[in-house]
């Protein structure tokens, strides 16, 4: 699939350097960004939940401990 990306100066500079620190491609070093994002984002997403659950299930003692 194709994509046009409009760029500007920051990001055209940014693209060169890791280009050339990395070795790889522009789009490569585009690819690799975007799923790395996508990773953080799902992994906070997870981290929320999972804290949200663990807090409902720990509401009483935490409560309990709160009040010592």
């Amino acid at each position: 699939m194709a994509l046009t990306l409009r760029t500007d100066s920051a990001l055209e500079a940014a693209l060169d350097l890791l280009v050339k620190e990395e070795g790889l491609s522009r789009q490569e070093v585009i690819r690799r960004a975007v799923l790395e994002r996508a990773e953080r984002v799902d992994r906070a997403r997870e981290v929320h939940t999972l804290t949200r659950e663990a807090l409902h299930d720990w509401s009483e003692t935490l409560a309990r401990l709160g009040s010592a």
